[in-house]
């Protein structure tokens, strides 16, 4: 039977609020569509940009639980489509036994994928450049999100997404996935890359992404070894980071939604 519902994954430094079109888009086609906020991230971005303790205080075993309690209360396993961090997320819900077919945009590595090209590390520096920001909720400047984020867009729909969408995001997250390859045992963004059992998994990545480039879904591609199950990337060349949000979104939409039905388990 085909999914009727899809859970659309955010990531850092925006909220589910960055999935706006993308709901309207999937409602229309008939699909019961749920995106749900981090824990302590059901307020407006406004709210959390003025008080961000919450974004300081949330883990990631927080964050996957509460998807999974979503997910699992629904009468059928759901399309997840995940963006940066929600892609790593999508991908542990997966190999947890989680969703029908998963899509990751753009997305964040998990455990293990230790390339780290050099667009990413100016993207990220503002969080990483101190480790005394693993205690807080770290933002961009306007300069620092139009390189991270938009940087194929205009000036002026870069800065409308910024005051629209932008909240801080997690040093202490952020700091623990890079140090994930580095401590022994299994970190919270680890997954298990020879799965057998896991639903099927789409990369979609932006040719120009800084933050999440290229790279990073390649190498994260590799580490799967199961042949059992797909696993497959597309490049989609030209496009930045906050691919939801740019011109021509609703065929990545389409995209991510035809490849899912069509290899959902």
């Amino acid at each position: 039977m085909k999914p009727d519902t899809i859970v659309l994954v955010h990531g850092f430094w925006v909220t589910p609020r960055s999935w706006e079109h993308w709901i309207e888009h999937y409602e229309r086609q008939g699909y019961r569509v749920i995106a749900p906020a981090y824990p302590g991230f059901e307020v407006e971005v406004e709210a959390l940009t003025a008080d961000p303790e919450p974004i300081a205080r949330v883990t990631v075993p927080e964050i996957i639980a509460h998807h999974e309690k979503v997910i699992g209360d629904l009468d059928s396993p759901p399309i997840l489509i995940g963006h940066p961090a929600g892609g790593a997320f999508v991908q542990i819900l997966l190999d947890h036994g989680y969703g029908a077919a998963g899509v990751a945009m753009n997305s964040a590595p998990t455990e293990g994928v230790r390339v780290i090209p050099p667009q990413q590390l100016r993207a990220t520096f503002p969080v990483l450049n101190n480790p005394a920001n693993r205690k807080k909720a770290i933002g961009y400047t306007y300069d620092q999100w139009r390189y991270a984020f938009t940087n194929t867009f205009g000036e002026a729909e870069s800065r409308r997404l910024y005051e629209r969408y932008h909240v801080p995001a997690s040093g202490g997250i952020l700091w623990d996935s890079v140090l994930a390859n580095f401590r022994p045992g299994r970190q919270a963004t680890w997954v298990d890359y020879g799965n057998d059992d896991r639903a099927p998994l789409l990369f979609m990545s932006g040719g120009e992404d800084h933050l999440m480039p290229p790279a990073i879904q390649k190498s994260n591609l590799k580490h799967y070894r199961s042949a059992k199950t797909v696993t497959e990337l597309r490049f989609y060349p030209g496009r930045s980071h906050l691919m939801p949000a740019e011109a021509g979104w609703e065929q990545l939409a389409d995209d991510a939604l035809g490849w899912a039905v069509e290899h959902a388990r």
